[in-house]
C-alpha cells in the first residue's frame, strides 16, 4: 500500500500555483452565482480558484465549472474529511485544499488521484505532513499564525515546505507575503467581496481583479 506522496503530486501543485499569484476563497450560496463569478474573475486574470464545501452548492458549482470553463483550474477548498475528499473528486476537482490536517485526511491524499494541499498551523502539523511526503501547504489562518514571521520562521527547520497562506491576508499585505521564498502564492477573498456577489456587481469583481494582479506583479 502506498504511503507516501509521489513527487509528481508535488509538481502537480507547483504547476498549479504557478498559474496565479492570487488563489481566491470562493463561497457559492445560489445556484446561478457559480458561473459568473467564475468568468469575473478569469477576466480579471484569476484562473485558480478554490471553491469552498461551506455551502450546498460547493459540489455543484464544481461540477459546473469544470464543464463550462475548462480554462480554469476548479479546486475543492474546506475538505475536511475522507468522504469529502471522494466527493470533491467525483465532482470534478483538479485539487483539494483543506483547513488542517489528520492523519486519516493526509493518508486518503496520498492515493488520491489528484493533489492535495493540506492545511498547517503548527511545526509539528508540517512534521506529520512531511513524514507522508507532503512538501506543499496552505497556512492557515495565516495572520492570526504569525503571518510572515511564522512563514520566515519556517525557512529554517522546514526549507523543503512551500505554502499558501490564507487567512487575513488582503491588498494591503499581500505583496509581503509574496515576497518570501517559500510562498508560492496567496489565498483571499477580498477579490470576492461579499456586496459585490450578493449584488451580481461582477463588474467590480472583474476591476478588483485586475487592480490586484496589476499591484502585486
Amino acid at each position: 500500500m502506498t504511503t507516501q506522496l509521489p513527487t509528481s503530486i508535488t509538481s502537480q501543485i507547483d504547476h498549479i500555483c504557478s498559474q496565479s499569484l492570487i488563489m481566491p476563497v470562493i463561497t457559492i450560496n445560489t445556484a446561478e452565482q457559480a458561473l459568473p463569478l467564475a468568468e469575473a474573475l478569469l477576466a480579471g486574470g484569476i484562473n485558480v480558484l478554490e471553491i469552498t464545501l461551506r455551502s450546498e452548492y460547493g459540489l455543484t458549482a464544481i461540477a459546473e465549472l469544470r464543464k463550462k470553463l475548462p480554462e480554469a483550474w476548479i479546486g475543492a477548498g474546506t475538505v475536511t474529511n475522507r468522504e469529502l475528499l471522494k466527493q470533491a473528486q467525483e465532482a470534478g476537482a483538479q485539487f483539494i485544499v483543506t483547513p488542517g490536517s489528520t492523519d486519516d485526511l493526509l493518508a486518503a491524499g496520498v492515493t488520491a488521484n489528484i493533489p492535495l494541499l493540506p492545511g498547517v498551523a503548527t511545526g509539528s502539523e508540517l512534521m506529520m505532513g512531511l513524514e507522508k511526503g507532503y512538501q506543499r501547504f496552505k497556512f492557515f489562518p495565516a495572520s492570526i499564525n504569525g503571518g510572515t514571521a511564522a512563514l520566515k520562521a519556517f525557512s529554517g527547520p522546514f526549507g523543503q515546505a512551500k505554502f499558501c497562506p490564507t487567512g487575513g491576508i488582503n491588498l494591503d499585505n499581500a505583496a509581503e507575503y509574496l515576497a518570501l521564498n517559500n510562498v508560492m502564492c496567496i489565498g483571499g477573498s477580498w477579490v470576492v467581496p461579499k456586496d459585490a456577489v450578493e449584488n451580481g456587481d461582477w463588474k467590480k469583481i472583474t476591476t478588483i481583479t485586475k487592480e490586484s494582479i496589476e499591484r502585486l506583479s
